[in-house]
């Protein structure tokens, strides 16, 4: 080629020179990087999206379930079905789900299970019953049931020994289903539980403190009896030693490494497997639920205001 002829634009060799200009480089350099910020805008994009879709789905989840929640409240007021000689009654299909899950757990109670205890057909209790949700709450509310008050008997007067009767109350009718613990989905409050509450507010009525006071002591109650209770269950009731001698090497293990200086004092004193069933006592106690009951109200006690006095002279 001549040394004035123009390079055929076309000309591989040309091509092949213009990939190695500097130019070329910072090209392929500034693409990358525009590709790259468009990938994190879409990821970032898509990443608020998932984050809306989520939201979206727990709040249609929620809604969902408050409306099955406001769907079974109607159990209360729907009238049974009507016929010369009805089959069942709910209090029938109540007692045998409450019967089933005290021998096998709540997982166990379906409305096929029930039906088949009673003979019937599935379908049929439908008549009575239209939900899981309203089962529960039908099952629930009789546990309550035996949690009240009858009318036969009368609340204590004075607050301590009012509160006590309802803890104690609570705690028998959990030590009686225990599978009661584990409906973790609370279900609509039914008559009993309503009373429930009332007669909680009333073993407090009498002390001179605001309702947010009262509700904080009724609370603390009820999260003392539950927390018992579900120690008491997952540890206590199968009767098998709550500390298995595998878990005391396990633990000796440990306090062997210096690390533990509170266990390593006992462990010297007593010795490890001593110590352990001296905690296996204190947890199979029959007394500490009532004893730590009353040290809880002690401080309850000792927070409420003191007491009006006459003024001088009068």
């Amino acid at each position: 080629m001549a040394s004035g002829e123009r390079r055929d634009e076309h000309d591989p060799a040309a091509t092949d020179q213009s990939r190695g200009h500097p130019m070329s480089g910072a090209g392929s350099a500034l693409r990358d990087l525009v590709a790259e910020k468009v990938a994190e805008k879409l990821t970032e994009k898509a990443t608020k999206y998932d984050r809306i879709s989520a939201k979206a789905a727990r709040r249609a989840e929620a809604i969902d379930r408050a409306t099955s929640h406001l769907g079974a409240l109607d159990v209360w007021t729907r009238i049974e079905p009507a016929a010369r000689r009805p089959r069942f009654t709910r209090d029938d299909i109540t007692g045998t789900a409450i019967r089933i899950a005290d021998r096998e757990g709540i997982d166990a109670v379906s409305m096929r299970r029930i039906a088949a205890d009673l003979g019937a057909g599935t379908m049929t209790l439908y008549h009575y019953i239209r939900t899981k949700d309203e089962l529960l709450a039908l099952v629930v509310d009789a546990i309550m049931g035996e949690i009240v008050i009858p009318p036969s008997e009368r609340m204590p007067e004075h607050w301590r020994d009012a509160i006590t009767i309802v803890a104690e109350r609570s705690r028998d009718a959990m030590r009686r289903h225990p599978w009661i613990l584990d409906i973790a989905d609370d279900p609509p409050i039914g008559p009993n539980s309503v009373r429930h509450f009332d007669q909680s507010l009333a073993a407090v009525a009498s002390l001179p403190i605001t309702l947010a006071e009262k509700l904080d002591i009724v609370t603390v109650v009820d999260e003392y009896v539950f927390g018992f209770s579900l120690l008491e269950r997952n540890n206590l009731q199968s009767g098998a030693p709550s500390i298995p001698g595998d878990m005391v090497a396990y633990v000796d293990g440990l306090v062997q490494t210096g690390e533990y200086p509170q266990l390593a004092e006992l462990s010297e004193e007593i010795g490890l497997d001593a110590g352990w069933r001296q905690v296996e006592e204190h947890l199979r106690d029959s007394d500490r639920f009532g004893r730590n009951l009353a040290r809880l109200l002690d401080g309850i006690e000792a927070n409420l205001p003191a007491p009006a006095t006459d003024a001088p002279g009068r």
